[in-house]
Parts: C-alpha cells; sequence; structure tokens
C-alpha cells in the first residue's frame, strides 16, 4: 500500500480506526512530509558545500520554537533532548545539591515507569529519598488528595503526571502547584500524555520545569524529547553534562575560560542531535495549523462512544468518566490479559488499533479516526 492510497483492502479509510495517539500520532501525509523533510536534510548535509551546519540548526531551531509557542514558553527556556527521561535526568543533575540533598522527592505511582527507573537509580547517589504515593487499592490511578497528603515541606522536588498513561487521569495541576508553592518545593510537569491535544500554557501552570516528547499528539518522531525550565529555575542550575554549546558563545575555543550560557542553552552541551528535529519539523507545524478546539471537541465526542460501548459490554471503565478528568484516552479493563490481546487481533482484522497493557485496553481517538473506526471498535467490544 502506497502513502497515496486511501483505502484499506476491506474497504475502510486508511486511518479511521486508528486509536494510538498515546504511542504514536499519525496525521494525514504523514509520510510523505517525513520523507520530503529527510530528503531535503540528506541532500543538504552531503552536498560538497559549507551549508550543512546552517540549515541544520536552523531546523532545529524550528523545532525549538513551534513548541515555545505551543507551550506559550518565556523567551530561550526550550530546549531538545532525546526523551523525557533524558530530560529529567538533566535537570536534576543540575541543580545546587542542596536542594536535593536530605530532602524528598515526591511522584505518584503511575508515572511514567521510565522515570520512575531514573529516581530510584540517582537517589541515593544525590542524596535524596524518593518518596512514590501509591494508588489505592484497586484503583487505576493516583488521587490528588493523595499526593497533597504526601507532599510537605521536606520534599524538595515533586514531579507531576499530568495525564497518565495508564488510566488517563488528568491530575488538577492548577490545586497541585498551589499546594507545592506553599511548601516550598521545586514542581516539575511531565507533560507527555496530553500536549498537544489539550492546552498546556507554561506561565498559567507556572510549574519550574515541564517535560515532554514530539511523539503521541505532537505526531513526531522518536528522540524529538524537550525540557523547558523557568528562567528564575535556568539561573541556578549548572549541568554537568556540558560541553561547547553550553556557552554563550559556542566559538569560544579557550579551554581554561567556560562559562555557561545565560539561558536554557547551558543545559546543551555538545554538538546537538538534530535528526529528530528535522524529521518532527513537519508535523509540528501542521500541529501548529489546527483547529484545536475542534479537535479535542471531536475527541471528547468518539471517547463518549468507547465509554458507552464499554458500558453496554459490562467492561470496567479504567480511566475517569469525567472528561474535564481525563486525558485523550479511554482505558477498558477487559477480563484478563489473554482476552485483551485476543480482542486486539479481532480489532486488527477490521483495521483498527489499539494496544494493550495486561488487561488494561488503551484506545486514543485522534486526528485520523472517524466514526465508521469507532463503530467498528464498538462492534468488536460488545461482541467480545
Amino acid at each position: 500500500m502506497t502513502a497515496q492510497t486511501s483505502q484499506t483492502a476491506a474497504g475502510h479509510t486508511v486511518g479511521d480506526g486508528y486509536m494510538l495517539y498515546h504511542s504514536i500520532g499519525q496525521y494525514p501525509g504523514k509520510a510523505q512530509d517525513m520523507s520530503t523533510a529527510l530528503s531535503a536534510f540528506a541532500e543538504c548535509w552531503g552536498a560538497a558545500n559549507d551549508e550543512q551546519w546552517g540549515y541544520a540548526l536552523g531546523q532545529r531551531q524550528r523545532f525549538v520554537d513551534l513548541w515555545s509557542q505551543l507551550l506559550k514558553a518565556p523567551s530561550a527556556s526550550l530546549t531538545t533532548t532525546e526523551n523525557v527521561t533524558s530530560a529529567l535526568a538533566a535537570l536534576i543533575m543540575a541543580l545546587p545539591r542542596e536542594e536535593l540533598e536530605g530532602r524528598v522527592v515526591l511522584v505518584a505511582g503511575d508515572c511514567f515507569p521510565s522515570l520512575h527507573f531514573l529516581l530510584t537509580g540517582l537517589e541515593e547517589r544525590y542524596g535524596f529519598k524518593l518518596r512514590t504515593v501509591p494508588l489505592r487499592e484497586g484503583a487505576h490511578w493516583v488521587e490528588d488528595e493523595d499526593v497533597i497528603a504526601a507532599w510537605g515541606p521536606e520534599v524538595g522536588l515533586a514531579l507531576l503526571t499530568w495525564v497518565s498513561s495508564t488510566s488517563s487521569h488528568q491530575c488538577d495541576l492548577s490545586a497541585l502547584v498551589a499546594h507545592g508553592r506553599k511548601q516550598g518545593s521545586l514542581i516539575g510537569v511531565d507533560i507527555t500524555q496530553a500536549a498537544g491535544l489539550i492546552d498546556y500554557d507554561c506561565m498559567a501552570v507556572a510549574a519550574d520545569f515541564s517535560i515532554s516528547t514530539s511523539l503521541k499528539w505532537m505526531c513526531g518522531s522518536p528522540g524529538g524529547g524537550i525540557l523547558q525550565v523557568m528562567p528564575d529555575v535556568i539561573a541556578r542550575c549548572q549541568p554537568s553534562l556540558r560541553g561547547w554549546f553550553s556557552q554563550d558563545n559556542i566559538f569560544s575555543w579557550d579551554i581554561n575560560a567556560f562559562s555557561y550560557a545565560p539561558d536554557i542553552r547551558r543545559f546543551d552541551n555538545g554538538t546537538p542531535s538534530v535528526m529528530a528535529c528535522v524529521a518532527s519539523v513537519p508535523a509540528l507545524e501542521w500541529h501548529a495549523a489546527q483547529d484545536w478546539k475542534a479537535q479535542l471537541e471531536k475527541n471528547r465526542a468518539l471517547s463518549e462512544r468507547i465509554i458507552a460501548a464499554a458500558d453496554e459490554a459490562g467492561f470496567e471503565l479504567a480511566s475517569p468518566r469525567d472528561p474535564a478528568q481525563r486525558g485523550g484516552s479511554v482505558m477498558v479493563r477487559l477480563a484478563d490479559a489473554d482476552s485483551a490481546q485476543a480482542l486486539l487481533s479481532k480489532l486488527r482484522a477490521v483495521s483498527v488499533f489499539a494496544d494493550a497493557r495486561g488487561p488494561i485496553l488503551r484506545c486514543s481517538p485522534g486526528f485520523m479516526t472517524s466514526q465508521a473506526g469507532i463503530d467498528r471498535l464498538t462492534a468488536a467490544l460488545t461482541g467480545a
């Protein structure tokens, strides 16, 4: 099947049953856009002239500008990383040691597992105590009130998960950040599972830093992570991983006169990777041109159909029923992991694409998903 083919062998419109936006985002023409961008990069990079770095770094800056625009981030407060894990590691390793040593780092038990793996590994090295707020028995997400109850003045840093990848629960950032400010904690937010679908305003949220990837609702490529840090926090950070791009003047070659750039560029280090930026810029530009209020309304309407089908079939909803407390995904608990895999096979046969974590079916209707795709999903659910 070519990128231009609009119908599957079964007559379905390509992408109308795609519901993996919690994993990889798709939009019409994505493959061709990426191909064009990467071909242009290859032609420039392979040319026997001196134009390569201007083009490559220009693409990286375009990536940064598009993300900054989306998040309404302060000037020069956002840079590229490989992923959310490397972004969090960079921030922690840049903080003055006294900000975390002897204190508590707070995280919810439904955070992205990779971040928890990182924090358990850094705990002893940086002298903090990791406190993980557990899920209540039988619950699918951590309640905000439990996070607040575990959050006292001993917490040096709290990492909030805006939307959980396992339940689509959306935490109340306003209440949590307000509580954290009273405790004097540094506050970070993992915005990965909702960035690009639900509005996130860095200035309004007023967290100290935010981390994300260009996958999922942003429809970008792997490796296109971002770290956004508020200027007052940047000023007291001295990243351990540093290099020539960490300087204000990257062409300063005096090996005994290193000094950090005054802005987010101090979190850069050696020669930056640009391939993920090149591959993601077309998606970010497509994304910036959309009517996001309409896209969110579409997601909400299709999600309600999935919830209704799960109710009809007698399955347990593993996501909040209230859309104000939910991201863009709907999770449904099936009988067991084998039942989930069997259903996924049935869905795949009718060009409906979702995934499962154990017995939890994860469905995220997005930009290409249509009512017809939802109808095929609901037919499979109610007949499971």
